[in-house]
């Protein structure tokens, strides 16, 4: 019986230094993938950061709506419509995802 619980030690113990190198390998395989969403995860918060900072100083999107108008009214208009498109599209897109169940029914 003893013996036994020796081998059980031993092999736990052998276990045990397989997943320390498995997780130094894991960690190792994927530094280039952290470094990557570390890099996302900067580019989603400057994003973050800079509509907040719109949503306080609503004057500045006011201003740069009315340069725009008044410099190139026949593109905003343009781009106006393009926008209202692709917004109807994703509205779509959305509510058929959520139809189908792939999204989560947002909360009114």
């Amino acid at each position: 019986m003893n013996q036994e619980l020796i081998d059980i030690a031993v092999e736990r113990g052998r276990l045990i230094e397989r997943i320390s190198n498995q997780r130094q390998i894991l960690a190792r395989d994927l530094q280039p993938v952290a470094e990557s969403l570390h890099t996302a995860d900067r580019a989603i918060i400057s994003v973050r950061q800079g509509a907040a900072y719109l949503k306080q100083h609503p004057e500045i999107v006011a201003v740069g709506v009315a340069v725009l108008i008044v410099v190139k009214p026949g593109r905003v208009w343009r781009w106006s419509k393009r926008g209202y498109f692709a917004w109807r599209a994703l509205s779509a897109l959305r509510r058929q995802l959520t139809d189908l169940g792939v999204l989560a029914r947002q909360r009114p």
